[in-house]
């Protein structure tokens, strides 16, 4: 596939997962959210060995398709697990959760680059990525919180939206942006503008980087607070962009992307955090609404970079993040605005 080609690839994940927002949302106000959280999970391991085995394109479409679904449904549930466990504590501990998500994504990348490398056919690597996971998911089950659905809340209202979550959701579109276009692309960047043969080591630097950073970002709210480390976390994302490019060379390209995760890694926990503060939903049916932000961030950026590569070059195709970084501090400051006035 040629950059645009990939983009328009890319349009199946978020897609499927908008679709699979209504249904996630329902469920997760009907039942625990755990039972979500189980079954979303053998959806998605079932998608991830179709996806090992897919031989066409029109099957692959599918396994994707279904993966995106399962993907959305453990987020939803996974997100409300961890801020309802947030409440029981007085230090904010939602951020380790993201940074055992990051290590997860740290490992999963050296497992896949070994597999390459030993030439391990794809089948058997997500066939045995699924098998592990379908074990660990099964044994983590029985040690969630139960009795987790709000009584009230849960009702998800249509009309004029609510403000503050409103606003909490462009801060979310906004990482989600940054975030998973850099995932999607950042490999491409190195292969095709820094012209690196080791290109899975740009993605490598930014998940060790973001993996860093999540397990110390509850610390640092409470030095500093949410409000500045939403505004400190732009600003790195966007020094680090620059970096990439003005300078897209080998080593200065690493530091780049190393620089980005240090401040792309904040922005999703505290932003699910601050959602889970709405006094008008339940943090499961909040987390939906905030989800859907992240959803389209996700459904227009990775396409977006690719036909901007396509048109001009990819170099220049990554100021789009840059927009993203300094819209983001003018929503969170909008976002704290309106949650003073609930």
């Amino acid at each position: 596939m040629n950059d645009a080609e990939l983009g328009s690839f890319l349009f199946i994940l978020p897609i499927s997962s908008l679709i699979g927002l209504p249904l996630s949302a329902w469920l997760v106000s009907k039942f625990d959210s755990r039972y979500l959280l189980f079954f979303g999970f053998l959806l998605f391991l079932f998608a991830l060995c179709g996806i090992g085995v897919s031989s066409q394109i029109e099957f692959l479409i599918v396994a994707v398709a279904f993966f995106a679904l399962g993907l959305r449904a453990i987020n939803i549930s996974m997100n409300t697990q961890a801020i309802q466990l947030q409440k029981s504590y007085t230090k904010k501990i939602n951020g380790k959760f993201h940074g055992y998500w990051s290590l997860g994504g740290l490992c999963g990348l050296v497992f896949a680059t070994l597999a390459i490398d030993q030439n391990i056919s794809m089948a058997y690597h997500l066939g045995t990525v699924a098998f592990v996971s379908l074990l660990i998911v099964s044994v983590a089950y029985f040690y969630l919180l139960r009795n987790d659905r709000e009584a009230t809340g849960n009702k998800l209202q249509f009309g004029k939206p609510d403000k503050f979550i409103f606003y909490t959701g462009l801060v979310v579109f906004c990482a989600a942006v940054c975030e998973g276009g850099i995932y999607d692309w950042s490999s491409v960047y190195f292969k095709e503008v820094v012209n690196a043969e080791l290109f899975t080591l740009s993605f490598l630097v930014f998940m060790i980087s973001m993996t860093i950073s999540r397990f110390f970002t509850d610390r640092i709210i409470m030095k500093m607070g949410m409000s500045n480390l939403f505004l400190i976390s732009a600003v790195i994302v966007v020094l680090g962009i620059t970096i990439l490019i003005l300078f897209p060379y080998f080593f200065t390209a690493l530091l780049g992307f190393f620089i980005a995760g240090f401040g792309v890694a904040s922005i999703f926990p505290m932003a699910f955090l601050l959602a889970g503060q709405s006094k008008k939903y339940a943090p499961g049916m909040a987390i939906s609404i905030v989800g859907t932000y992240s959803t389209i961030g996700v459904l227009i950026a990775p396409p977006l970079i690719g036909y901007l590569a396509h048109i001009f070059n990819l170099n220049y195709a990554f100021l789009f993040f840059i927009c993203a970084a300094l819209f983001l501090i003018y929503f969170s400051k909008k976002a704290f605005y309106y949650l003073a006035k609930q």
